[in-house]
């Protein structure tokens, strides 16, 4: 899975400052940046610029709880009034991006939404209801450890119903809670969903996002990840970007596929299309197959499969054909004509669901990355396991909401 690009920001220009004189009746002066707490630092100033009836008006001063050039990140930035109160608060980064923000009920005050990035410069603009300007600068010190993440699935791809947003952190998420309240999913259809946390089959930590009920077939699926400044907690490190990412959801079709019955079908729109004999695993042992709603995860075509490496010593190492992935530890659907005898009638693969060439070569074109594999029957060696894959669909609506860090 490849890593999607960092959310682009718009640039601004930033606004310079006025110079006196230049609006008549209107005070435009410089203030020092000084600390929140206690009113502690040098306290700005400059000469006061004087009004339309000559007289001088007091000068525009604010304080901004971040100061220097090490100012710990994280926190959000709060600009303070000494006097009168505020109109507008801008706050541009040295990429020249703005961090939004809201002005205080009693107008004294002015809050970010987010927290400051790490080894970042901003530019404090502020200025009063009275017309008077203020401006301070701080910067904030470098992450001494980044955080990354992988998304899946890929940006302006089309998936099947049943493929969750899925996100895997390059070391470990202590504040998940924080890290879940900067994950933003919007849909197209105001689809119901929610976030479950997770240990991927890889041994980090992981968040999926899945709905309530499969997809709706047409829906764009929009995630904001706006995580710069976020601090993933101890070992994990600060988050230094944003990211997006987007898909759309194709046709409504789920692989129906029966273990006792030795069979596979495709249902699309609730209308059966085909339905092809299949030998799944050998039941009894580790060769037998998983049941459970599982999701197509990649369509790998011609692949080398080696069973060394899913822990079933030399049973075999051969090139297969249409190959379609359904599980970390190794389960496929796929060409399997040395087992043509048992299919139909007999499991005798050692884990994968296989079919004749002509068969599989037909599955292959019809399905999508995030379709759904419902599979049953008693011949298989329990259910698929959440992390190995996408197996939250085995997860009651009730059951996977637990797994939000935000209940």
């Amino acid at each position: 899975m490849s890593r999607t690009r960092a959310l682009s920001r718009a640039r601004i220009r930033p606004r310079t400052a006025l110079r006196a004189g230049a609006l008549a009746g209107t005070a435009v002066l410089a203030a020092a940046l000084t600390a929140c707490s206690g009113g502690s630092g040098p306290s700005g100033g400059g000469a006061a610029g004087a009004g339309q009836d000559g007289k001088a008006k007091p000068e525009t001063r604010i304080a901004v709880n971040l100061t220097g050039k090490e100012a710990a990140p994280g926190s959000p930035v709060k600009v303070s009034l000494a006097e009168g109160t505020l109109k507008q608060v801008t706050v541009t980064d040295s990429q020249g991006a703005v961090l939004a923000g809201e002005v205080a009920a009693d107008g004294r005050s002015w809050t970010s939404a987010r927290g400051a990035a790490p080894g970042t410069g901003y530019t404090v603009e502020a200025r009063d209801a009275g017309g008077g300007t203020a401006k301070a600068e701080f910067a904030t010190a470098a992450a001494q450890k980044v955080n990354k993440l992988t998304l899946a699935p890929g940006k302006n791809t089309t998936v099947g119903i049943a493929q969750p947003l899925s996100i895997v952190f390059d070391h470990p998420v202590k504040n998940k809670a924080a890290v879940e309240k900067a994950l933003k999913v919007t849909t197209s259809n105001g689809t119901e969903g929610s976030w479950g946390w997770m240990q991927d089959w890889s041994g980090k930590d992981r968040v999926d996002w899945r709905p309530r009920e499969y997809w709706k077939p047409g829906t764009k699926v929009t995630l904001n990840a706006e995580l710069n400044g976020v601090d993933s907690g101890p070992d994990g490190g600060w988050f230094v970007r944003d990211y997006v990412t987007g898909f759309a959801v194709g046709r409504n079709q789920v692989v129906k596929v029966d273990l006792d019955g030795h069979r596979l079908t495709l249902v699309r729109d609730g209308q059966t299309v085909k339905e092809i004999p299949m030998s799944a695993g050998t039941p009894g042992g580790e060769k037998a197959s998983w049941r459970g709603r599982t999701v197509l995860m990649s369509k790998e075509g011609t692949i080398n499969m080696n069973s060394e490496t899913v822990g079933l010593g030399d049973a075999y190492d051969k090139m297969v054909d249409y190959s379609m992935r359904l599980t970390w530890s190794g389960m496929y659907a796929h060409a399997a004509p040395w087992n043509a005898r048992y299919m139909g009638s007999a499991n005798r693969s050692s884990g994968c669901i296989g079919m004749t060439d002509a068969d599989a070569r037909w599955v292959y074109g019809q399905v999508q990355v995030g379709d759904p594999f419902e599979i049953e029957g008693d011949d298989a060696k329990g259910t698929q396991a959440l992390n190995n894959g996408y197996g939250e669909w085995n997860l009651s609506w009730e059951q996977w909401q637990a797994k939000s860090a935000l209940r």
